[in-house]
């Protein structure tokens, strides 16, 4: 008689959904420890993450050119993006510019040069899977949970920010890249998140 062994569920100890957007407070607590640990490099990829709303794959596939016109970094840009091949446009705020300069500069980086490039040989820019590690690290350092959040938690923070404070699903559609509006009302869980606040409100 065969002896069955009981397997451990693949999901054991794993939030399973989506990753939870950061809150204001959590982005100024990362920002204070990347500025204070002199890390340009990881203070210019977090802000730049934070603004541009993109996709891990496409936030490390980016290009000097990218986000630069001559010597000058771009208020707003326009990138192509891997999983759609669909264009996309972002912003790019006066903190994100600042620190992106100062990283393009202190690495020396020239216009077809990758923003953010690895130390490996065989690959041009950091992988998707170390900057998933990085994004890890900056939440393990302010105290957070790190098996909580995770790349898409970079992508969703603004764009949940904008909704809350707009409304305006449409506008977050757009800056998400998002082909259909049920795909952003899924990928933001805002119907959850409007029912629950709803139900706070009401008093019985």
């Amino acid at each position: 008689m065969e002896s069955t062994q009981c397997r451990e569920p693949w999901n054991r100890g794993k939030l399973i959904g989506q990753k939870p957007p950061l809150k204001p407070k959590d982005i100024w607590a990362i920002r204070i420890h990347l500025q204070n640990g002199g890390r340009v490099r990881d203070l210019a990829m977090f802000n730049l993450a934070i603004d541009s709303k993109l996709r891990g794959c496409d936030l490390v596939n980016l290009r000097v050119r990218d986000i630069t016109h001559g010597n000058q970094i771009l208020s707003r840009a326009m990138v192509v993006q891997r999983k759609t091949q669909r264009p996309v446009q972002f912003e790019l705020t006066e903190p994100t510019r600042t620190t992106a300069a100062a990283w393009i500069e202190k690495a020396k980086l020239k216009p077809e040069q990758c923003l953010f490039p690895s130390c490996l040989a065989d690959s041009p820019h950091v992988s998707t899977r170390q900057y998933a590690r990085i994004v890890h690290q900056w939440v393990s350092a302010i105290g957070l949970d790190s098996t909580a959040y995770g790349t898409h938690t970079m992508r969703r923070t603004k764009a949940t920010l904008i909704y809350k404070r707009t409304k305006n699903l449409r506008a977050v559609q757009l800056l998400l890249g998002h082909t259909k509006l049920e795909s952003t009302v899924r990928y933001l869980g805002i119907e959850v998140d409007d029912a629950l606040e709803i139900s706070e409100q009401t008093e019985i």
